[in-house]
């Protein structure tokens, strides 16, 4: 399907386009400045902080797909719209939350307006662009963007929470919001949805969602209903369970999320494993080193959100077209295996910040480095998944990277943010001061994420190297 509209509105459209999904990557990294905010504000917990990340991630993670299979049977346009008022409303509920249940309940919310929106803008660049050059251009722009808004909302998030409150980090979606729907709504051709599609795949996403939310649960909260509690067992032994009703459904079905004869072949399994280490360790990165900055060196709000500047911009730099040269002039995996030991050296590096960490010693050299290392190996990880499919199916291949990607940041952030945890506590009831024990934590969270990234990156040395064919569509992870 593709979209008949003359030149000037396409690009107009795309911009459109691309600020809707802006606003969406802006919520990926604009709570993590705000963290100690919210969590002091609302008295929440270290490990129940997580869930202000995560239940963003699991259910973007669970509808980005079933987003896209939505746009297909009820009209692209139409659920974009869609998207956009479930993703403001939620932004709306989340800046005037006053209590911890309504503000992961509206993180959730928003993440299925996100997953809606993303997955549909995609579709539409797509339709809108079919000439192959005039389409390179469009994802380029387009992947910058995705790239650029982690730069955008770490320093947004910084100044908002600096200047204002933690509430306007989710409030300055609502007038983008009512532009962009506003806009799209006039601009946007209305198009035909694809009525041959009788089958959707909604068992599927609503089950490996709830197995993924079950197990995070049981793991954040395993420290303090102990591990081998009658509560926790039960949580996974039903986490397991909707896992393999998720795999046999998935076998059943016309239309399956993530067909099961993808993780049969070599590389799109092994990116998939890959995907979930590597998303693990970033995403701790994130979560634990803003928390790490503002808990033990006492940084403001705007200086977190000025410290990972240069690494958000040194990935934005890579992904406008820098690291599509690397592997064309490379392959796929010496960028994909050298980005990889970068981002764990810079981990690595965090792992042994100390207490009186000083900016240009201890934080800018790991930022810099994981800067380089995530611009470096998004683009050849997901071209890797890509290498052993057709070009039709290589967007499918690279949406299930991208879920990968938001499960496993979502599972890992909870595991590395519970061990942080857990050493933590039991640091305190030795009686060691509380800067110490929360900084070992976090070093023992930064250590495990560069341990992450290590496999991921050995496990890279097992892909094949064939690029894909050209004009296969690269959906950039968020």
């Amino acid at each position: 399907m593709s979209h008949s509209i003359d030149a000037s509105k396409r690009w107009l459209a795309l911009i459109i386009l691309c600020l809707g999904e802006l606003m969406i990557v802006l919520d990926t990294t604009i709570v993590n400045v705000a963290l100690p905010s919210i969590r002091t504000d609302l008295a929440f917990s270290e490990t129940a902080l997580v869930w202000v990340v995560n239940a963003y991630m699991l259910t973007f993670g669970g509808f980005l797909l079933l987003g896209g299979r939505l746009g297909d049977l009820f009209g692209q346009r139409k659920l974009f719209l869609l998207g956009i008022v479930i993703f403001t409303g939620a932004s709306l509920a989340c800046g005037i939350a006053n209590s911890q249940a309504l503000l992961i309940t509206a993180r959730a919310i928003q993440g299925i307006g996100g997953a809606v929106v993303s997955a549909v803008a995609l579709s539409l660049i797509m339709n809108l662009f079919t000439e192959t050059g005039e389409r390179a251009k469009a994802m380029g722009i387009y992947g910058f963007v995705c790239a650029g808004g982690g730069s955008v909302g770490v320093l947004l998030g910084g100044i908002l929470t600096s200047t204002l409150s933690w509430h306007w980090i989710f409030l300055v979606n609502l007038p983008i919001g009512v532009a962009v729907y506003a806009i799209c709504l006039r601009l946007l051709p209305v198009g035909h949805p694809q009525t041959d599609i009788k089958h959707m795949d909604i068992g599927g996403a609503l089950t490996i969602t709830a197995a993924l939310m079950l197990a995070v649960y049981a793991i954040v909260n395993g420290h303090q209903a102990g591990w081998q509690s009658v509560e926790t067992l039960t949580l996974l032994a039903l986490s397991i369970a909707l896992l393999i009703g998720f795999l046999i459904i998935e076998s059943r079905v016309p239309a399956p999320l993530v067909p099961l004869r993808f993780l049969r072949l070599r590389n799109v399994a092994i990116v998939n494993i890959m995907a979930v280490l590597w998303a693990a360790a970033m995403f701790a990165w994130f979560f634990i080193s803003a928390l790490y900055l503002q808990l033990v060196l006492n940084y403001s709000a705007l200086q977190v959100g000025l410290a990972f500047l240069p690494s958000n911009l040194i990935m934005a730099v890579l992904s406008l077209g820098v690291s599509a040269k690397i592997v064309m002039r490379f392959g796929i995996r010496p960028p994909l295996v050298i980005g990889l030991l970068l981002g764990a050296s810079g981990l690595g590096l965090f792992a042994f910040a100390p207490v009186t960490g000083n900016f240009n010693l201890h934080v800018l050299p790991g930022m810099l480095l994981l800067g380089f290392g995530a611009g470096i190996a998004f683009n050849p990880l997901l071209l890797a998944a890509m290498g052993d499919v057709s070009q039709e199916e290589s967007g499918l291949a690279s949406g299930i990277v991208n879920t990968a990607f938001m499960m496993g940041g979502a599972l890992g952030l909870a595991i590395l943010a519970s061990a942080a945890a857990a050493l933590t506590y039991n640091l305190l009831d030795q009686g060691i001061d509380p800067i110490i024990a929360l900084n070992n934590g976090y070093r023992l969270a930064f250590g495990l994420g560069a341990l992450a990234a290590i496999i991921a990156a050995l496990l890279g040395f097992a892909v094949k190297v064939e690029l894909p064919t050209a004009g296969s569509k690269v959906n950039a992870p968020h």
